[in-house]
């Protein structure tokens, strides 16, 4: 699933995809990558996709600024 959004014009879209081939270039990305949205069809030919966010296989989010692959604890403070 992608959740298509676009800063300008605040318009936002769920895209479900089946096919995981399509997906691909996706994957083992950094967030902020931009990704050439001609893999997922047709539709999203000349598109070019910035990743923003996303979760790994257990429902984690992912974070920008947080520069490794494994899970890890962030302490927070307030103020």
């Amino acid at each position: 699933k992608l959740n298509l959004s676009n800063p300008t014009t605040g318009m936002q879209k769920i895209v479900e995809i089946d096919d995981d081939k399509k997906l691909l270039p996706f994957f083992d990305k950094r967030m902020s990558t931009e990704v050439p949205g001609d893999t997922l069809g047709e539709e999203f030919k000349g598109y070019v996709f910035r990743i923003g966010g996303g979760n790994d296989k257990q429902g984690f989010p992912m974070k920008q600024g947080v520069l490794c692959n494994h899970r890890v604890k962030l302490l927070f403070k307030k103020g």
